[in-house]
């Protein structure tokens, strides 16, 4: 790709970015607040299906619980995400400026979408039960994820951004029982993520560029550790949430069904963030195409014990890599 090409990329991305800048209370809350008599995450994500035992009202409640975690884990790796941004755009403070707007402008937008889920946090604090945990802090996930090589967080990066995408289309936007706020939130969350997968991509082949086969290799075992820390934050968060689904549920379910609950809180997890991005075909053709077949084949089998952590009755039958 040469100078003039990547040049106008960047300057694509500026125009989208400019054309569908959204405001927090303008075009997104609108004085609104969360309807609780419909679902916020919808059954394709949840897996509340899989639960045939639970009650109408426990399964609303189920998702709701879940979509209120979605909102917070994504305020958490957005903390990440803006800090990395900042840190590689200084590779064009002296150089291509057009690229360095972009990167700022996605730097702004992710601090955006972090300050609305916190307000939709304190939302929901004020709205649900009582006892909803937050299980990690994000400025220790930021800490320890920025240990990490400059290749294997902008991977994670495009990872997170790209199952965004796929997420909402192909369970959140087709729905029309969600509750409206919930399903605008992720709509406008959508429309700038799309960009940010395009800045993730050039910005890791850039890195990928700059790395010898020993640094390559180091920075596969760097993803993988990553993945293990997303996978430790999210056992974390299930456990909590299946707790507190327990305590506020319209009934008592029995030992056996509440160990249901808790599997399948930490199925729909691992499903949502990291499964269903790595089964997403563009994350499997860029990070496949990076690395070579034993890199492929480490990372194949460290994400072996998560693969049974797909839908029943999957709404993206998206093929894993061979």
């Amino acid at each position: 790709m040469n100078t003039i090409s990547t040049t106008e990329r960047y300057a694509r991305v500026i125009e989208v970015s400019k054309r569908v800048r959204w405001e927090i209370e303008r075009d997104v809350i609108r004085g609104r607040r969360f309807d609780y008599t419909k679902a916020f995450m919808p059954s394709g994500l949840s897996l509340v299906n899989e639960l045939a035992f639970l009650t109408p009202a426990d399964k609303r409640l189920f998702s709701q619980v879940q979509g209120r975690t979605y909102a917070y884990l994504f305020s958490l790796v957005e903390r990440f995400i803006s800090a990395k941004v900042l840190d590689i755009s200084k590779d064009h403070w002296f150089g291509d400026q057009v690229a360095l707007e972009a990167l700022v402008r996605m730097t702004d937008e992710e601090i955006k979408h972090q300050e609305m889920f916190r307000r939709l946090e304190a939302q929901m604090m004020l709205d649900m039960p009582e006892g909803y945990r937050l299980t990690a802090d994000p400025n220790a996930v930021a800490h320890a994820v920025l240990g990490k090589s400059t290749w294997a967080v902008l991977a994670l990066t495009l990872h997170i951004e790209l199952f965004v995408q796929a997420h909402y289309r192909a369970s959140i936007a087709p729905q029309d029982n969600l509750s409206e706020l919930w399903k605008d939130v992720f709509l406008f969350h959508w429309k700038e993520e799309s960009q940010h997968a395009i800045l993730d991509e050039m910005e890791l082949i850039k890195e990928d560029g700059k790395l010898d086969a020993e640094q390559r290799s180091a920075a596969v075992d760097d993803l993988i550790a990553l993945v293990g820390a997303v996978d430790g934050v999210l056992q974390a968060q299930a456990q909590a949430d299946a707790r507190y689904f327990a305590q506020a549920a319209s009934m008592r379910y029995s030992e056996a069904q509440l160990e249901q609950i808790n599997e399948k809180f930490l199925k729909a997890y691992r499903w949502q963030y990291i499964v269903s991005g790595v089964m997403e075909p563009r994350f499997q053709k860029i990070l496949f195409g990076l690395i070579d077949e034993p890199q492929g084949i480490r990372i194949k089998n460290a994400l072996a014990p998560l693969t049974y952590a797909v839908p029943d009755q999957p709404e993206m039958p998206l093929p894993l890599a061979a």
